[in-house]
């Protein structure tokens, strides 16, 4: 009877029934970051707020910023921490389903050369704490 199941199922593959998907994950990013740690390093460093963010990100709060800033390290943990990364060329931007991974220049030619084809971010702040995971699908 298992051959039978087995034959049918081959069958339909053959005939085109069956639809195979093929997806895979390229890789996991997560990092989290000590708000308060974070907020004193933008004020110390004078501009670093503007080589972290890009202008639509720069005028949020520290909770938020961190947690990008989360998401931002889990993107390039995701790439294999490439060198010569622009932060520039990674920003977290926002649709109808929550955060979203935006990616252009530097970060674009490492997620391409990977086979990354959609990004799923994950960001959390809370207890002082703001987290990011990322998951970058090929």
């Amino acid at each position: 009877m298992a051959d039978t199941v087995r034959h049918r199922r081959a069958a339909a593959f053959a005939r085109g029934r069956h639809r195979r998907i093929s997806r895979m994950i390229v890789g996991i990013g997560v990092d989290v970051v000590d708000i308060e740690r974070f907020g004193r390093q933008l004020e110390r460093t004078p501009g670093l707020r503007d080589r972290l963010f890009v202008p639509a990100e720069r005028e949020l709060n520290t909770r938020s910023l961190a947690a990008r800033f989360a998401a931002k390290e889990a993107v390039a943990k995701v790439l294999g921490a490439p060198a010569g990364m622009n932060w520039q060329d990674c920003w977290i931007g926002l649709d109808q389903n929550g955060p979203t991974v935006q990616v252009k220049g530097t970060v674009l030619a490492v997620a391409e050369a990977k086979g990354v084809k959609r990004w799923h971010l994950s960001i959390s702040h809370d207890g002082g704490i703001a987290t990011a995971t990322v998951l970058a699908e090929g």
